[in-house]
């Protein structure tokens, strides 16, 4: 008789393995050591049979405190995000131009069209230039790099209004031309 090879573990089995011990440990039925001790087995296995080993012995949840759980989840994510939101800093609004002018240079030296003096701004940092109908951001090899929406940019990228744009340490939320 021949035995099948084991079902290889496909990232969803490992994300509903992953799910299903930390809701037992939300709930109190994993101790922290056992928790962390499981999720590491989780991350290191091979095939669906480990995963589900993982979790075979906890006790099966109802569907009404999976419900309950997943509300109690839902509004605690909401109420960090909402937190997380209100805590945010204002940033101060980058206007972009209205004029026919396609291309504005950022920066801390006096010839740059905008001009910052923070000191993690490069003195030629960065540039805006406009495309047909939109606008790119280009980093011009700044040393504490230009990012937009927190993410650093290694090529041009196109910025829309309600965008955050950081030049090193300075912060702008892109707004429409006035």
């Amino acid at each position: 008789m021949s035995s099948q090879p084991p079902v290889r573990a496909s990232d969803g089995d490992r994300d509903r393995a992953l799910n299903e011990l930390r809701d037992r440990a939300a709930e109190g039925r994993l101790s922290m050591e056992t928790f962390v001790g499981r999720v590491d087995q989780a991350l290191r296995a091979r095939s669906r049979d480990e995963l589900d080993e993982l979790i075979a012995d906890l006790p099966h949840r109802g569907r009404w405190r999976r419900r309950i759980t997943e509300a109690v989840a839902s509004a605690s994510d909401f109420t960090s995000r909402l937190q997380s939101a209100w805590r945010r800093p204002r940033l101060p609004r980058l206007a972009l131009p209205p004029d026919s002018r396609i291309r504005y240079v950022v920066g801390r030296g006096s010839s740059c069209d905008l001009v910052l003096s923070d000191l993690t701004v490069s003195r030629v940092h960065a540039e805006l230039r406009r495309e047909e109908d939109y606008w790119l951001l280009v980093d011009l090899g700044s040393l504490n790099g230009t990012r937009l929406n927190g993410w650093r940019l290694v090529g041009p990228a196109r910025v829309r209004t309600g965008d955050e744009i950081a030049f090193g340490d300075c912060a702008f939320l892109v707004s429409a031309p006035a």
